[in-house]
């Protein structure tokens, strides 16, 4: 049949081939978002210890060459479940932590920040120097951090925004022994009325530790100037 077509008709067949593919592709993303919203604002609960398995690809999804490490390998967790919900971020991400030693979860920030999305922490003044702690890490490469500035209160909190309209909180310390040892829970939602006000106390903690508003003071008690 083609070869009895000219070039221009062919070309004409093709083109319109796809852009029914692209037409396809659109309407199959909207059923999906339409099959979504039916079901309400996403809500998920996710348990911890989790077992450790690999989850390198979720940080090289282009990479065609398996990781060959000994773990269990393409098993979803709650600990693959969390890094999904905070990479899926493409515009910001509000993190409130009080203890941050992960390795992989201090991975997943730092590629969100090269990419480009921009991140804010807002974590313990005494727990972020402690060994191992990843806020040290985070700064170096530039993410914006800022500590409890009293010395009288910790900053207990355990919750991150992703793009400003999904909530990641619970139990859960970013740290390896929570994550793999301790009975935890998180709950991921997108239910505006519960994301509202975690916005509202990330920014309220954000400004009110801005180190310009504290100016150091001397040893007798004086505000240094």
């Amino acid at each position: 049949m083609f070869q009895q077509m000219s070039f221009k008709e062919l070309m004409k067949v093709l083109g319109l081939g796809a852009v029914a593919f692209v037409l396809g592709v659109e309407s199959l993303n909207w059923l999906t978002r339409r099959l979504r919203d039916s079901r309400g604002p996403l809500k998920e609960v996710l348990f911890f210890p989790s077992p450790q398995v690999c989850v390198e690809h979720l940080f090289t999804r282009h990479n065609h060459f398996p990781c060959a490490c000994p773990l269990p390998h393409r098993i979803e967790t709650s600990f693959s479940r969390l890094l999904k919900h905070l990479l899926s971020a493409r515009l910001s991400l509000d993190l409130c932590v009080f203890s941050f030693s992960h390795m992989e979860l201090s991975r997943a920030i730092l590629l969100l920040h090269k990419r480009g999305v921009v991140v804010r922490v807002v974590t313990d003044r005494d727990y972020m120097t402690i060994t191992g702690s990843q806020i040290g890490a985070l700064r170096k490469a530039g993410i914006c951090v800022r500590h409890e500035m009293s010395k009288a209160v910790h900053m207990h909190h355990k919750f991150a925004l992703v793009d400003g309209r999904k909530l990641i909180t619970g139990s859960l310390n970013w740290t390896l022994t929570a994550v793999q040892s301790n009975k935890e829970n998180v709950m991921v939602t997108e239910e505006p009325e519960l994301v509202r006000p975690y916005q509202q106390e990330f920014q309220k903690l954000w400004e009110a530790n801005d180190p310009a508003n504290h100016k150091p003071q001397s040893t007798n008690g004086e505000i240094n100037r």
